[in-house]
Parts: structure tokens; C-alpha cells; sequence
């Protein structure tokens, strides 16, 4: 019989699915990073979230697959891995609805001041007239990555009246852009005349500080920055400089370059909109991450 450790609270359905297929399941979802180098070369495949990271400490052992619930794969060594014969897997379309909607969300939070508004009035303060905030419809929405979400994004920001600029390295798709009149331009271009930018890149040596000193001096000084994708993408140290010094109007970071963040004087600035890397944290994206994981290990281990 098949083995697999799932080294987090996966859904119950996911966990029933593989054992209907003859797979014997253990769920560890208070295991240490310690405990699974120590283990995971025991099982046929395990399943992971972001909060482990898996290295062939031990070698391949008994493993055949790992399987990402979630985009991500910085937390796998793929080269390792690779030399030693075992596939990795992912499910990246799982959580695109709910990055999208975090990304719309902290637009909508910034433009608006939300987080000003709420915090002074809990603090007693009624502070209306110093919260002036402005309308999506009109602006112009820079994406800088057109994959899954980067669509998403577009769309939405389509819909709520926005100009959509992308920005990829590949050619987007011309029906896509058309769907929602939106154009592909360098970043540049992007930079320069977006009033809101997000990112959705995943982190390679390519995009490593891909927004970085220069690519924040393109912006508006009263453009925004989201970023939801991966935290070494945008240079941590160049936005800190860029918000103290007003060369941006604000940003809001779902990720960041070391997690969680140690930076508090970043963290404490009143123009950055900071969140615990929540952009897949919903209950939907979750279920729908362990029921195509839960696919992933049958088809792999039993080759249906």
C-alpha cells in the first residue's frame, strides 16, 4: 500500500478520496520542519503548503512525488529533487480567484484609505476630512505579469471602469486583450503611467528585485504598488526609500522578501498597507488545493 504525509489540515474529501483509492494517508499538520527532513524519505509522496520546506536531506528513499497545494515552488528544491528522479507537482489554478480578489481588495484599501479611516476612529478620532480617497474607474491598472491571476486581475480591473496595462515577457494572448481593452507594453511604459501596479510574477533569478531603485522612479508620485506574488520581486530596501520619501503614494505587500518580516520600521509606515501573505487563505482556494493535490497523488503513485 501507498503512503503519504500531508504536512498540513487538508480537507477531509481529499484525504477520503486517496484512501478510496488504496493510499494510506497520514495528515500532520502540526509537523515541524525539523520532523519532516527527518521523515518524509518513509512515504511515496507527500503533500505540502508553503510553511515546509522540502530538501533531499535524507535522499529520495521511498518518495516518488511531492505535490504543492498552492503556486509556488521556491519552498522545493526542483534541482535536487530532479537529479534523484522525483516529480514535483503543484495546483496553481486553485487559489487565482482569491489572489485576484486580495489584490482588487487592497487597491480598493489603499485608494480609499481604509486603514487610516478604521484605526483613528478606533482610537476615538473622527477624522472624515483627512481620509479623502479616490475612485478605480478611470485609472489606469498596470499589471506586470499576465499569467492565471494577472488575468484575473485585468479583468476585474476591466469591469470596475479601469485602463489596463500588461506588462509580460511573452506575448499576451491579442483575444484576451481585446476582451477587456486592455494593451501589452514594456514596464517602462507601465510604470510610467499606471496609478496602480500589481505583481504577479513568480520569483526566478529573472525577477529577482524586477521592481527594484530605478523601476519605483518610473511611478507616479501618486501611484500605488500591490504586490501578492513573491517577495523578492520587489526590492524591500528601494520601496522603504521610495515611501519615506514620498516618491510613491503608498503599497500594499501580501508577501514578502524574508517571512514573516523583520523590517518593523517598513512595516510601521503610514503609507504601506502590510498582510500576512494571505492572497490563497481562503477556504475555497484551500479545498479546492487539497481535492486537486488529492488527484495529483492518485494519478502519480497509481497512474490512472
Amino acid at each position: 500500500m501507498y503512503k503519504v504525509l500531508v504536512a498540513f489540515d487538508i480537507d477531509r474529501r481529499a484525504v477520503e478520496y486517496m484512501e478510496r483509492n488504496g493510499i494510506s494517508v497520514e495528515v500532520r499538520s502540526d509537523i515541524t520542519q525539523e520532523e519532516f527532513d527527518n521523515v518524509y524519505h518513509k512515504y511515496d509522496a507527500v503533500v505540502v503548503r508553503g510553511n515546509i520546506k522540502v530538501r533531499p536531506s535524507r535522499g529520495r528513499g521511498e518518495l516518488d512525488v511531492i505535490v504543492r497545494a498552492g503556486v509556488g515552488l521556491d519552498n522545493i528544491d526542483l534541482k535536487g529533487f530532479s537529479e534523484l528522479g522525483v516529480e514535483v507537482l503543484n495546483t496553481p489554478e486553485a487559489s487565482t480567484n482569491s489572489v485576484a480578489e486580495l489584490t482588487i481588495c487592497l487597491m480598493i484599501c489603499l485608494a480609499r484609505r481604509l486603514l487610516p479611516a478604521s484605526s483613528s476612529l478606533k482610537q476615538g478620532k473622527w477624522m472624515k476630512a483627512g481620509v479623502m480617497g479616490e475612485e478605480l474607474r478611470g485609472k489606469t491598472l498596470g499589471v506586470v505579469g499576465c499569467g492565471r491571476i494577472g488575468r484575473a486581475v485585468s479583468r476585474l480591473g476591466s469591469c470596475l471602469g479601469m485602463k489596463v496595462l500588461v506588462y509580460d515577457v511573452v506575448n499576451v494572448d491579442e483575444d484576451f486583450l481585446r476582451s477587456i481593452g486592455a494593451r501589452q507594453v514594456e514596464l517602462r511604459e507601465l510604470l510610467s503611467q499606471s496609478d496602480f501596479v500589481t505583481v504577479h510574477v513568480p520569483l526566478e533569478e529573472s525577477t529577482r528585485h524586477l521592481l527594484g531603485e530605478e523601476e519605483l522612479r518610473m511611478m507616479k508620485r501618486s501611484a500605488y504598488l500591490i504586490n501578492v506574488a513573491r517577495g523578492g520581486v520587489v526590492d524591500e530596501g528601494a520601496l522603504k526609500r521610495a515611501l519615506m520619501e514620498g516618491r510613491i503614494a503608498g503599497a500594499a505587500l501580501d508577501v514578502f522578501e524574508r517571512e514573516p518580516p523583520d523590517d518593523l520600521e517598513l512595516l510601521s509606515l503610514p503609507n504601506l498597507l502590510p498582510t500576512p501573505h494571505i492572497g490563497a487563505q481562503t477556504q475555497d482556494a484551500q479545498t479546492i488545493a487539497g481535492l486537486r493535490a488529492a488527484e495529483l497523488v492518485v494519478s502519480s503513485l497509481i497512474k490512472v
